[in-house]
């Protein structure tokens, strides 16, 4: 069993900043990657920010605002959030492809999401 659980979303205005956490727990053998994806209204899940050894990449709108890291001894990843704009809201999903004690297998988890409202 793997579980992910995010906090720290929120309601802030525009301009704000918030940061987000996930931390993983359960069997878990390695971690490959983690990463952050959102979903808002009536659109597709898209990738926000991943970071795997060390390397991160970003969406494209979410750069020099964004900031990806994870703390390995904790299974954690966090995603600074800053310069949020209306167009980030959305429900921001945890990532994990890792691989457990039970199954050498790779797999893909998810967390179960948390709202990040920004108001203009």
């Amino acid at each position: 069993q793997v579980q992910l659980v995010e906090s720290g979303g929120g309601l802030v205005q525009a301009g704000g900043s918030l940061r987000l956490s996930c931390a993983a727990s359960g069997n878990i053998f390695r971690i490959y990657a983690m990463g952050w994806y959102r979903q808002a209204p009536g659109k597709q899940r898209e990738l926000v920010a991943r970071i795997s050894d060390g390397r991160t990449n970003y969406a494209d709108s979410v750069k020099d605002r964004f900031t990806i890291s994870r703390d390995n001894a904790k299974n954690t990843v966090y995603l600074q959030m800053n310069s949020l704009k209306p167009e980030d809201t959305g429900v921001y999903y945890c990532n994990a492809d890792l691989s457990t004690l039970i199954s050498s297998a790779r797999g893909n988890y998810w967390g179960q999401g948390t709202q990040v409202t920004v108001s203009s």
